[in-house]
């Protein structure tokens, strides 16, 4: 009869080999780039390794992205860095450290000027640093190619610095930083970035093909913060007429552009209240509307997948258009004319929140103006009172929306048919 357990002590000896093998590489490694000397490595991969402490580096970064950036893409590139390192930190510090014990690297050879101020105390084995790095630039680069390219070698710089002042083994850079990538994988896996998700219903429409903007008039909101993306639409249709107008002057300007026979499409450039305007203006008159994003959050014009100015240029010179539903809701008994929406109907505080927004946001930004708003608006209100099947009851939110809001894992709701004929309330 053979013995199972005859092998075991090969395997040991086996393993014992790798083990040794891969921490002789490791001590190599280590002491080559010890010894070897980096122009300007001395005086900016310490800094830069320091900058990087508690992830300060990264989220001054994600706040860069955020605010340079000016638009959904890149604000979504910033979170999704920020969330995926918040993640790998978490993983490394309380499991993976906890787990395998290795003290830090002797610093006899590594240069006196090089070596940090303040060491770490913590275990060696993986670098927090490395997998901070990895999974900030792994979640900027899934939602941002630009973004990503451009973060990437700051990660790499840092992942290199933590070796290059003697605090972590290669070992542990790498393997930190496979430890990083994977963490803002799962994070994707959990929370879609928005490639994953399905692509919004499109059911097509007759459009006139207008390239260089021929035939087309602009109407832009100068509140919404677009003078910028104006002027981006001047240079893509140049003979497009672009006019740009105060809010009051919105409601008029929109009226006489469709109205006017001369123009074959009507062009909104702002946020989703300008946009909202436009879309009744047109369904009454009946030109087509293209919507270039300008505002703040753009709900509308992303959930038709057009994410920048150039997206809506390409459409118009294809004569590339999608019919979308138009919700109608009545003010009231007394024969008002009706309303229209295109994103949502709502009662209660969320109106007063958009309002207050609206009010603060060319002063103080749209996000900001949004927490503003929001405190503001929940400090001082109170519950409606609301007939329903004619019984009174009490109302902080009735939210109507325009075709169905549909979710993949926490993300935010997104409609993937803007012409279901649906409401989702």
């Amino acid at each position: 009869m053979s013995d199972p357990h005859a092998v075991q002590p090969a395997a040991d000896t086996v393993r014992a080999r790798v083990a040794a093998l891969l921490s002789e590489w490791d001590r190599d490694v280590f002491y080559r780039v010890a010894v070897r000397h980096w122009p300007g490595g001395d005086r900016v991969l310490p800094r830069l390794s320091r900058s990087a402490n508690h992830g300060l580096l990264w989220f001054g970064t994600a706040a860069g992205i955020a605010l340079l950036g000016r638009g959904a893409r890149s604000r979504r590139a910033a979170v999704r860095g920020a969330a995926s390192l918040a993640l790998a930190s978490a993983a490394v510090n309380t499991v993976a450290k906890r787990s395998v014990r290795r003290n830090r690297p002797v610093l006899d050879s590594v240069p006196v000027m090089r070596q940090l101020k303040r060491q770490p105390i913590t275990t060696s084995f993986p670098s927090g640093h490395s997998a901070s790095a990895a999974a900030f630039a792994t979640g900027v680069l899934l939602e941002s190619k630009g973004w990503g390219a451009a973060v990437a070698p700051v990660a790499a710089a840092v992942a290199l610095s933590r070796v290059y002042t003697g605090v972590h083994y290669p070992s542990d850079v790498l393997v930190g930083a496979a430890l990083g990538v994977g963490c803002a994988f799962a994070l994707r896996g959990m929370v879609p970035t928005r490639d994953q998700l399905p692509a919004p219903g499109r059911p097509h429409a007759d459009a006139p093909a207008l390239p260089a903007g021929d035939g087309l008039v602009v109407v832009v909101n100068r509140a919404s913060g677009s003078a910028e993306y104006a002027g981006l639409v001047r240079d893509a249709l140049p003979c497009a007429r672009v006019l740009e107008v105060e809010p009051d002057e919105v409601p008029e300007t929109l009226e006489k552009a469709a109205a006017d026979g001369e123009f074959q499409a009507l062009g909104v450039l702002g946020g989703d209240g300008t946009v909202n305007r436009a879309a009744a203006v047109a369904a009454r008159h009946g030109v087509p509307l293209a919507v270039f994003p300008g505002g703040t959050l753009n709900h509308f014009a992303y959930d038709l997948g057009i994410e920048s100015v150039h997206d809506t240029c390409r459409a118009l010179a294809a004569g590339d258009a999608v019919r979308v539903d138009l919700g109608r809701f009545s003010p009231g008994p007394d024969g008002a004319p009706f309303g229209y929406f295109l994103n949502t109907f709502s009662l209660g505080v969320y109106p007063e929140l958009v309002r207050m927004r609206e009010r603060w946001s060319p002063r103080i930004g749209g996000w900001p103006a949004g927490v503003y708003g929001a405190l503001r608006v929940l400090r001082g209100r109170h519950p409606l009172e609301a007939e329903i099947g004619g019984e009174h009851r009490p109302l902080w939110l009735l939210f109507a929306g325009n075709c169905v809001y549909r979710r993949m894992g926490p993300t935010p709701g997104r409609r993937y048919d803007l012409a279901d004929g649906l409401l989702d309330v």
